[in-house]
């Protein structure tokens, strides 16, 4: 039977290692076991642990308990625990998710003894190595012996890097294979939104109407961390509920909470906390996520999986950062770049109240990339037990 072992770290991997966790529990359970570790790099409640559940998620194998840190302590300690795992599981194949220090950690301890790296969501770029993310994905990719694009897009950057299209098997370190068969979090989307609407109750908890909110997220240290780029942000929320006089629901992520009450102007957030219109709300499962973002009318967040989501939703977002790696939402005008700045901000709000009829193309698969993946997987492992290695 083949082995793969799944590495997670962070809320969105453990959202989108529930498709392939489900795609192996309905098409692959008499062909593939799936080992979890979770290196533990969020390790808060709401924020990880719950998901497993709600998600139909296998509990972790293995958890190493790494918690928060500076990035070269954090990621040492996940290489030293990975490669103690490995070495024990011998996997056929490291999975590894996005770009987090986790997805770099683990892939530099499975590169290093010659353990194939699946790559999902493979060839993402912001073109900004400031971001820790970029330094992630490029390092992670050019590892990696399967790499999986979830759009043309990220194809395409992984061509202009030197990936070589259509390349027989077998692969190598040396000769990766790339393939674009979609993205596992349009899958979850499809998956989980009608599961959301049976079980979700975040809607009626907190008197919310389709249509007559606004949904915002805020968790990126670029962000989090600046007093100014923060400031300007909670300003742009307060004068979007004063303009539109609409409801903005922001779920706190527990570092926003804490740089809230360290940075910002001491009357901005006494008026935040008391803006009848905006809602401060505790970190809310994926189900409840799924379900505020399908009833919202407008999005405005630093996060990409949220991005996404939104797109597949069919609801329009502002962009809180300066790029972004997934361009075809914004390309296709369901999003706009604002940054931190506030006046862009409230231009865009003002562009999607007037231009309410936006389409949403479909840039991301047909809602299958997990199975696609997993077959690509035991049809390499077959090959492989049949094969000698050939030159690069």
């Amino acid at each position: 039977m083949l082995k793969i072992l799944t590495i997670i770290g962070a809320r969105p991997q453990i959202i989108k290692a529930a498709a392939i966790s489900r795609a192996i529990r309905t098409h692959y359970a008499d062909r593939v076991r799936e080992v979890i570790v979770h290196t533990g790099q969020h390790y808060d409640e709401r924020m990880s642990a719950i998901f497993f559940e709600e998600l139909q998620i296998p509990q972790p194998d293995y958890n190493l308990q790494v918690g928060s840190g500076k990035h070269g302590a954090q990621s040492a300690r996940m290489i030293i625990g990975v490669e103690e795992i490995l070495e024990k599981e011998v996997p056929d194949f490291l999975v590894i998710y996005g770009d987090t220090n986790s997805t770099l950690a683990a892939a530099v301890a499975a590169a290093k003894i010659h353990v194939p790296i699946v790559h999902i969501e493979a060839g993402l770029r912001s073109f900004n190595k400031k971001m820790p993310e970029e330094i992630n994905r490029i390092l992670s990719d050019h590892v990696s012996t399967y790499l999986f694009p979830p759009t043309e897009t990220g194809y395409a950057n992984l061509l202009r890097e030197g990936f070589v299209a259509d390349r027989l098997p077998p692969y190598t370190i040396d000769r990766p294979g790339i393939f674009n068969v979609g993205d596992v979090m349009y899958d979850n989307t499809l998956y989980f939104s009608k599961v959301a609407e049976e079980k979700s109750p975040v809607l009626a908890e907190y008197a919310l109407t389709k249509n007559e909110f606004v949904l915002a997220t805020l968790h990126r240290n670029a962000n989090t961390d600046d007093a100014t780029r923060l400031n300007a942000i909670f300003r742009a929320f307060e004068a979007i509920t004063e303009k539109y006089e609409i409801t903005l629901v922001l779920p706190l992520h527990p570092r926003t909470v804490k740089q809230m009450d360290l940075l910002l102007d001491s009357e901005l957030l006494k008026r935040i906390k008391h803006n009848s219109f905006i809602k401060l709300i505790e970190p809310v499962s994926f189900l409840d996520m799924i379900q505020l973002e399908k009833y919202a009318k407008l999005i405005l967040t630093d996060s990409g999986g949220v991005q996404k989501e939104a797109y597949f939703l069919n609801c329009p977002c502002i962009i809180l950062r300066e790029e972004t790696e997934w361009v075809e939402i914004v390309e296709n005008g369901a999003a706009i770049l604002c940054d931190a700045d506030g006046q862009r901000i409230l231009d865009a709000c003002q562009y999607f109240e007037n231009n309410p009829n936006i389409t949403f193309k479909n840039s991301y698969g047909n809602g299958d990339a997990a199975e696609r993946i997993l077959q690509v997987m035991v049809e390499m492992a077959g090959l492989a037990a049949r094969t000698v290695p050939v030159r690069p």
